[in-house]
């Protein structure tokens, strides 16, 4: 799946007919919060993401595509109408694979994105986490306890790679409301107690490698 978050219905639904007609799933965007919600859904193999949108703007969606776990290794190309060095190297900076400037072809297009997957598959490795009895994939989003799969919600799996992409180490419990729920969350901080209490009960036998640390926050160890 392609995920397109561009404002400009004229290009979106050019460049999605483009990617369809090439035998890609393919879905766009106007806004950032429809394409947030999608992702919580499905995670796409591919963003193309403009640069200028109204709310949100791309550089602020690719930092956050970054700084999360779950999506940090989707691979992103950038579009826009801005063709400045200055544009480029923000762009790339903050975590852009690819960069392509409007107007463009949709031929160079639809090649930059094939050569970008391909690109994507050679180098893949698939990260995973053998813990005591618990098991996790953020790739395949994918968790197991004893082999038995485990169904969690997006922000739970979210906040069980933080712990586990962060070992033995304790997360302060305002970088774990920041990065999870994001910057200037004003939601109160028994929202992330009442998600670490649903994970170890979800958890089960693997529950119990999720430390509270008092006054501090929470960690997950080694059984």
């Amino acid at each position: 799946m392609i995920y397109l978050l561009e404002d400009d219905e004229s290009i979106r639904k050019l460049v999605i007919y483009a990617l369809k007609s090439q035998g890609y799933d393919a879905e766009g965007f106007e806004l950032a919060e429809p394409f947030w919600d999608a992702v919580e859904k499905k995670i796409p193999e591919l963003v193309l993401l403009d640069i200028m949108l109204p709310g949100e703007d791309g550089i602020s969606v690719l930092k956050r595509i970054r700084e999360n776990v779950v999506t940090k290794d989707i691979p992103v190309i950038m579009l826009t109408a801005k063709n400045t060095e200055y544009d480029r190297v923000v762009g790339l900076d903050a975590g852009a694979d690819d960069y392509i400037s409007k107007p463009f072809g949709i031929m160079e297009l639809t090649a930059r994105v094939r050569a970008l997957l391909r690109r994507q598959q050679r180098g893949q490795t698939v990260s995973e986490y053998s813990i005591g009895p618990l098991y996790i994939c953020p790739e395949r989003h994918e968790t197991s306890v004893n082999g038995e799969s485990i169904t969690l919600t997006y922000k739970e799996f979210m906040l069980l790679c933080l712990l586990a992409e962060n070992l033995g180490i304790v997360m302060n419990r305002e970088v774990l409301l920041d990065r999870i729920w994001g910057l200037g969350s004003e939601r109160e901080n028994r929202t992330l107690d009442v998600h670490i209490r649903t994970l170890r009960s979800k958890l089960g036998d693997a529950g119990h490698l999720i430390q509270t640390v008092r006054g501090i926050g929470y960690r997950l160890v080694e059984d």
